[in-house]
């Protein structure tokens, strides 16, 4: 099993996306969470534990986890998917293109 954490700002639109399309999928488990304070569901330490591999949307949240969780990120993969935040929630586009770029980093 697959641990995937999906990361954005506010975890309103493009990380709830990920987590809701990519937990359909078998042998892997995915959870969404934001980099601001006031994000829906905040990143939390648990949440890079539990992961194997963090996907952050865009340059600026690498460096923020890369920061706040560099303990907790040795052994694993961080990766920037470079997905602005140009999309609604479950917008096809955009479940087009995480399926896209995902997919150049795991096997689904």
């Amino acid at each position: 099993m697959q641990h995937l954490l999906f990361v954005c700002s506010e975890c309103r639109l493009r990380s709830p996306t990920a987590e809701e399309v990519f937990s359909k999928y078998d042998g892997i488990k995915a959870l969404s969470a934001g980099t601001n304070a006031d994000a829906e569901t905040p990143l939390s330490g648990d949440s890079v534990e539990w992961a194997d591999i963090v996907l952050v949307m865009e340059k600026a949240h690498r460096n923020k986890v890369s920061k706040k969780y560099k303990e907790l990120l040795k052994g694993k993969k961080l990766v920037v998917l470079d997905i602005p935040d140009n999309y609604e929630r479950m917008q096809p586009e955009l479940i087009r293109l995480l399926q896209a770029k995902v997919s150049r980093h795991i096997r689904l």
